[in-house]
């Protein structure tokens, strides 16, 4: 069996093939802000799987996310129906959001993609994989260099989680009202 395929086998169940070891990297990540900068992939096969490339201009961040109901903003005047209750269900998934965040916190980088790290009861913990579009090892590599042409991957909805949620995994037959959006193609009607 080779090395990238013995990380994937163990990942797979974390919390039975190393439980201590997962057990002391949640109770530090709990102290930790919520993103932070990594020096290396917590999970070197699927952060490479994903494009990752060990050279200047790839940056890693783990990113933490609450998990459960999220509140709406409290309204302050006029009148509510009966139905305004302060629950509001998310459109995006919790990678999703990770991504915005990490976004939003090095804006130089563009999102290049995403993955599961850890979970407790409270809170999801995802790597985010960000790429420098400025830096000359990156312009000067063909197979990454496209994404230096990108602007707020990860705002605009173009990564692979914020495609799921938009319902974009499908092709063809079943999924006609989805390109290029749900909103559009109600408007060219």
């Amino acid at each position: 069996m080779g090395f990238y395929k013995k990380i994937r086998e163990l990942w797979k169940k974390p919390k039975a093939n190393m439980p201590e070891l997962t057990r002391e990297r949640l109770i530090q990540w709990r102290k930790e802000d919520s993103t932070v900068r990594i020096q290396r992939p917590t999970r070197l096969d699927r952060a490479r799987s994903l494009g990752y490339r060990a050279k200047p201009g790839f940056v890693i961040v783990r990113q933490k996310v609450s998990k459960g109901g999220h509140k709406r903003p409290k309204i302050k005047a006029g009148r509510r129906s009966a139905h305004s209750g302060q629950t509001m269900t998310l459109k995006l998934n919790y990678k999703a959001i990770c991504e915005r965040r990490a976004a939003k916190k090095y804006i130089n980088c563009e999102v290049l993609n995403s993955y599961w790290v850890g979970e407790d009861g409270k809170q999801q913990w995802y790597e985010v994989i960000l790429v420098d579009r400025t830096n000359p090892s990156i312009l000067a590599d063909k197979k990454i260099n496209w994404i230096s042409t990108e602007k707020n991957r990860a705002l605009r909805g173009l990564t692979s989680a914020q495609k799921k949620s938009r319902g974009l995994r499908k092709k063809g037959k079943g999924a006609e009202k989805m390109r290029p959006s749900r909103r559009a193609h109600q408007r060219q009607g």
